[in-house]
């Protein structure tokens, strides 16, 4: 029998050491996909972050590298300058991209680097213990945050994509998730946009995807996906943000 569904050729055969249910195992998927399909591996360079997805190159077979944590945006910017002929983007999640590295990220955008940037949203920082993170939801429970964030206390979560939007040398900005099928394929779409904006040499770009973290929500993978639908989404509407030059 024929196989109908197989491996990408950007993917290799490992085992995840992901949990059940994380979302970052569906978005390397897709992330492989688009690269495929825009013929583009030998010449596609990726920038780990510091964070739960630190081990990407142990599923990716295209060249990536490491950053400090935080410094993503930094060394994404070093290696595109050097290297303009190549894809170069960023796999940051919210500590590494909208915590530690908000200033890498500000200005990677101010200066309209041509790079593309993947930032994983799931409201928690997974690799350390399940902590606050600056895209937390007001009323969620954290391991620092044990009666809920308060904004009186914690502040208001951190809308990335909203900020980055008023930056003129901002190309295009998307929110998209991975809770359904059917968004998993517009995240497909959004992620191949925003390659096929840097392979245009049209500036910054960045896919914002909202992604489960059963383990430390404290749900089922099921459960968490249906929470994605019923809240996360109330606070991070998906859409696209910005596209040009214009503000959505």
């Amino acid at each position: 029998m024929a196989k109908t569904f197989t491996r990408p050729a950007s993917m290799k055969d490992a085992m995840t050491h992901y949990c059940p249910g994380c979302g970052h195992g569906i978005i390397h998927r897709v992330l492989c996909e688009v690269i495929d399909e825009l013929g583009i591996r030998e010449k596609t360079v990726a920038v780990a972050p510091v964070g739960c997805a630190v081990l990407a190159y142990d599923y990716w077979d295209f060249d990536t590298t490491e950053a400090a944590h935080g410094r993503t945006p930094a060394v994404a910017t070093g290696i595109k300058r050097v290297l303009p002929d190549r894809l170069v983007f960023t796999y940051q999640g919210d500590g590494d991209l909208a915590a530690i590295g908000t200033a890498e990220i500000i200005h990677a955008g101010a200066r309209g680097e041509n790079i593309s940037v993947i930032f994983v949203n799931n409201g928690v920082y997974g690799m350390t213990g399940g902590q606050m993170a600056p895209t937390t939801l007001v009323g969620q429970t954290t391991a620092t945050t044990p009666f809920t964030r308060r904004p009186e206390k914690d502040g208001f979560p951190l809308k990335v994509l909203e900020m980055m939007s008023v930056l003129p040398g901002v190309t295009y900005l998307e929110r998209t998730s991975v809770h359904s099928p059917g968004e998993v394929v517009k995240t497909r779409k959004a992620i191949k946009r925003s390659f096929q904006t840097q392979l245009d040499r049209k500036g910054f770009s960045m896919v914002e995807v909202i992604a489960p973290c059963p383990i430390y929500w404290g749900l089922t993978p099921v459960m968490a996906m249906k929470r994605i639908q019923e809240d996360v989404l109330k606070a991070y509407p998906l859409g696209v943000v910005k596209e040009g030059s214009e503000r959505i």
